[in-house]
């Protein structure tokens, strides 16, 4: 899993007919080592909104997700979080 933040909405007329009802998302990667965390698109399953943090799966588990291994869909949102906590490491 990942944890995101939502910074937008995909609006998208055509598309293919699998993807029809699906509220797709622009996410992007938040706790990760680089600078900048990679920013996708996921298919939202929970309701998600703009500048809320979620957490996304990817793979065979956002397809699980969805409800079938034939959907054309990378990344999910399956969760949104009220609360993070993570220890930070010491300086040394």
């Amino acid at each position: 899993m990942l944890i995101c933040e939502v910074i937008g909405h995909v609006w998208a007329t055509k598309k293919q007919p699998e993807l029809e009802g699906f509220k797709l998302m622009v996410v992007r990667e938040t706790h990760t080592n680089e600078k900048n965390g990679r920013t996708f698109v996921a298919a939202d399953t929970v309701g998600a909104g703009v500048g809320e943090q979620v957490l996304v799966v990817d793979g065979s588990s956002a397809r699980r997700a969805l409800g079938g291994d034939g959907l054309p869909i990378d990344c999910a949102i399956v969760g949104i979080i009220d609360t993070l906590e993570v220890q930070r490491e010491k300086n040394k």
